[in-house]
């Protein structure tokens, strides 16, 4: 060819200018480039320190940081138990749970049902949990829905702790308020408050096993508490005691109001629980005496007792107070409370209930009198008294 290109000279000149002057200037850039990286790394270390790892270069600016829970924090959890799943709930249950998701959005939430409450209990006290065979087959024989109620509530403190409360408890105030300023959450292990407080009728031949109780409808433990266990393994075997009393299985066992009180209820959660601060504290013996007339909460054995208007405000007994009060923090509604309705209490067929009178010293009194002068009476005036009752009933 006669191109320029052909000659031997200009493509030796062409080759000499493209190896040497090239190379030379690529050092010199790269030497620059790298001086560059240097100068602006120093520069902007303020704004790569809150980079931190490289994958947050990622991350939406509008994502909010995590939140860091202490370790020594309660679980932020609020438990209930009901019949339905939430997408079921009535609309006065929808209500009253909705209130503890806006007072404490940052708390998760969960119900156990009918229908998941043994897949629950197989997971964590079965062969990869607790390994309780005896509490799961328990369970499973049980009949009486209260006493489940009463149990499964224990089951779930003991497994993961948290917040506990009845279906009907509304929450006037977010859990973060369930603990006054003076105290420190890290010294606490369970929060209760006081449900009767009326040891006055300590000796009462009926009112007296419930005359001094915690309430159990709303608390909070944090998990693996030994007193809740206890509680479980005491009612297995009360139940059972019971059982061989009434010469039934476990699954045809029949209990009255007061059996259920006393023997998975409130007052059997408060014998657990003065037991247990007893284990943990030292010297004097801790009785109801340290909660009667209770003006401000206290801590006793790391259980913190809250005072009657906490957590059973209004209930025109035990200087309860009303939900208007600045300490009250849940209200009860009680619609779901139609157990009894199962389980009788004592009622006289002259004069009714004592429970009645709720707790007023003069009524009670009264009762009594009457009930025993009714025992004096020959069979004809007392048939007319029961008469008599019935016809007032039925005005």
């Amino acid at each position: 060819m006669n191109s320029p290109l052909g000659s031997p000279t200009l493509a030796a000149s062409t080759a000499k200018f493209r190896n040497k002057l090239p190379a030379q200037m690529m050092r010199y850039i790269r030497l620059y480039l790298a001086c560059v990286t240097i100068i602006l790394i120093i520069l902007n270390t303020d704004v790569l320190w809150n980079f931190g790892s490289p994958w947050n270069l990622f991350r939406h600016k509008d994502e909010p940081p995590k939140v860091q829970v202490s370790a020594h924090a309660f679980p932020r959890k609020i438990w209930q138990t009901w019949k339905a799943n939430p997408f079921n709930f009535e609309e006065r249950d929808s209500t009253n749970a909705k209130t503890w998701l806006e007072k404490n959005p940052e708390m998760r939430y969960e119900v156990l049902t009918d229908a998941n409450e043994f897949a629950y209990i197989e997971e964590y006290f079965g062969p990869k949990g607790f390994n309780r065979p005896d509490i799961i087959d328990f369970y499973h024989t049980i009949n009486l829905p209260i006493i489940k109620a009463d149990l499964l509530r224990y089951m779930i403190m003991y497994a993961e702790g948290g917040v506990y409360a009845d279906i009907d408890v509304e929450a006037l105030k977010p859990v973060n308020r369930f603990i006054p300023e003076r105290y420190s959450e890290k010294d606490i292990d369970m929060i209760v408050g006081i449900e009767i407080d009326q040891p006055a009728f300590k000796n009462h031949p009926i009112l007296g096993k419930k005359s001094m109780s915690f309430c159990q409808w709303t608390f909070i433990s944090r998990p693996h508490q030994p007193v809740m266990l206890r509680l479980i393994e005491n009612i297995m075997a009360w139940l059972k005691g019971v059982a061989k009393e009434q010469k039934v299985p476990l699954s045809k066992v029949e209990l009255d109001f007061d059996q259920v009180i006393t023997g998975t209820g409130p007052s059997a959660f408060t014998i657990a629980l003065l037991e247990e601060m007893n284990k943990r504290t030292k010297g004097s013996k801790v009785s109801w005496d340290m909660f009667h007339n209770m003006d401000e909460s206290k801590v006793v054995g790391r259980v913190l007792v809250l005072d009657v208007e906490a957590f059973c405000a209004g209930q025109g007994h035990s200087d309860s107070g009303n939900h208007n009060a600045r300490g009250a923090l849940v209200k009860h509604h009680y619609h779901a409370s139609n157990w009894p309705s199962r389980h009788a209490r004592f009622s006289h067929p002259a004069y009714g209930q004592v429970e009645d009178c709720n707790w007023d010293a003069e009524c009670v009194q009264k009762w009594d009198e009457n009930v025993a002068e009714f025992e004096t009476l020959p069979e004809e005036e007392r048939k007319q008294k029961i008469e008599e009752r019935k016809l007032l009933l039925l005005q």
